[in-house]
């Protein structure tokens, strides 16, 4: 199973996010398994189409996922993927 690790920022809004095991084989999948856990957090991380929102990245080992459409990146069982906000401002 992949382990999903938080940023500091999604504690805010869900205390009790702490590295987490899920089953998946896209990240589509991963951000599923999350909301089922969390209700609610799924709002966060991606918009009304699905999309991955623009203030939020999710990286799969070192990269950067490639698909912010559809989230179809392939996660496998060793993977540590890291979802987290996207800091901005001036």
């Amino acid at each position: 199973m992949a382990i999903v690790k938080f940023t500091a920022n999604l504690k805010r809004f869900y205390p009790d996010l702490q590295p987490t095991q899920v089953k998946g084989e896209t990240v589509s999948d991963v951000v599923d398994e999350i909301e089922a856990m969390h209700k609610g957090i799924k709002d966060y991380i991606v918009d009304e189409s699905g999309e991955l929102r623009k203030h939020v990245n999710i990286f799969i080992g070192n990269e950067l996922i490639k698909d912010r459409k559809a989230l179809t990146d392939r996660a496998s069982g060793n993977d540590e993927i890291y979802i987290m906000q996207a800091l901005s401002g001036g």
